[in-house]
């Protein structure tokens, strides 16, 4: 390896870790205030609150990442569904990152999240201000997410349920059609491509990635509210295989370590 090599590895150790700090750094710190105001506002303003406060952090997080060279987005497509009607918005899912670039363009996203975040000490005040929702309990889950829905809001809903495995789409789960169904909202397809398989499946949390990692985010297609939830589920997954074939992610036992 040459003294340049070298020196290109350190740095992108350093912008590594500085990433990872920066966000445990974000998230820590509006927990600081969003656990008071849990208990201060009424919920339309913890919503309300809570929401844009995310997505503006999320943003200027994302916008670090790529100051630094870490990362580049090429995601505002996500801004021309902000002022849709409420809609399920349902991204495959290959990286941890997924939900952090979409709700950086997004601030009036309900969205489901695992309970374990919801209680994490990081995320989990924040999350609890703009009114996230639990996964933990199926039926409580269902009526929530539809009530969003009626009210006015989008609802971030991942139809894997976790990140892609296989890729390019792992099986689809039942629950994004019972509640589009259920409220009567059409289902959002997002396309999230990348050129690395950072931050997915089976990526050890602090093993750094070769930079710049490119990330891309497009508008699928859009699905009629669903009549059959079955039906529904297959023509997701069938979707989803035939948009992304086109553009795979790489494999994570395929990605080497800079």
């Amino acid at each position: 390896m040459s003294v340049f090599d070298k020196i290109r590895s350190a740095r992108e150790y350093v912008v590594f870790y500085v990433g990872l700090a920066l966000l445990a750094g974000i998230s820590l710190f509006w927990s600081i205030f969003a656990l008071p105001m849990n208990t201060i506002l009424p919920t339309k303003w913890r919503k309300l609150t809570g929401r844009w406060v995310i997505s503006m952090g999320f943003r200027r997080y994302l916008r670090a990442l790529s100051v630094m060279g870490a990362c580049h987005f090429d995601i505002s497509a996500l801004d021309a569904l902000n002022d849709e009607s409420p809609m399920v918005i349902a991204p495959n899912h290959p990286s941890l990152l997924d939900a952090v670039m979409i709700l950086s363009r997004m601030p009036r996203l309900a969205c489901i999240m695992k309970a374990e975040l919801v209680d994490n000490p990081f995320f989990g005040a924040g999350a609890r201000l703009a009114c996230y929702i639990r996964n933990d309990a199926l039926r409580h889950m269902l009526h929530l997410a539809v009530e969003e829905l009626r009210g006015g809001s989008h609802l971030l809903l991942f139809p894997e349920g976790t990140r892609s495995h296989p890729l390019p789409i792992g099986a689809i789960r039942g629950s994004i059609a019972l509640i589009a169904k259920q409220a009567h909202v059409p289902i959002q397809t997002i396309l999230i491509t990348a050129d690395s398989p950072f931050l997915g499946k089976g990526w050890p949390f602090f093993r750094k990635p070769a930079m710049p990692i490119h990330y891309r985010i497009e508008i699928g297609r859009r699905f009629d509210p669903p009549t059959d939830v079955r039906r529904t589920m297959a023509e997701l997954e069938t979707y989803f295989q035939a948009a992304l074939a086109s553009n795979p992610l790489p494999p994570t036992a395929a990605a080497d370590e800079s």
